[in-house]
């Protein structure tokens, strides 16, 4: 299968076009997972609101009844609670790592782990988030292509 990536005016609407044969469980997998992507959460700095898009944030977490997303330059405050963000984001390939932290997945560069069963796992933008050992084994369950 070739990829073909090209560049388009700003005010022309952006489309994914996958051509194919037959819709295979390949195809299907690649169209779910260009949707995941899809999507914004609303977040508050500076005392103003902004659309945060899903495939910016690298995680979220819940601290003293307060919620932030992070990007990889800005955190936010949410109004929402960390279990209504995770129905909301599991989908899109979040995963709850500990009892106050959900971690986007596709910003995991590696893992490894760490003292007490618990694992480590380095974000692209060189963050560290420990995975809690309670949720170690959903971790291990989502990358081997497991349902969590």
């Amino acid at each position: 299968m070739d990829v073909k990536i090209s560049r388009i005016p700003e005010d022309e609407k952006e489309l994914v076009d996958i051509r194919c044969y037959n819709e295979t469980d390949s195809v299907r997998e690649i169209a779910a997972f260009v949707r995941s992507r899809q999507g914004q959460l609303s977040g508050t700095l500076e005392g103003r609101q902004y659309g945060i898009s899903v495939s910016e944030i690298m995680y979220i977490e819940s601290v003293d009844n307060r919620t932030f997303i992070y990007t990889s330059s800005k955190v936010y405050e949410s109004k929402q609670r960390i279990y209504e963000l995770e129905g909301i984001l599991k989908p899109k390939h979040f995963l709850r790592v500990s009892k106050a932290a959900l971690v986007n997945l596709m910003k995991i560069s590696s893992v490894k782990p760490a003292l007490g069963g618990r694992f480590s796992a380095v974000l692209t933008n060189g963050e560290e988030i420990i995975i809690s050992r309670k949720y170690v084994s959903d971790l291990k369950n989502t990358l081997r292509g497991d349902e969590a």
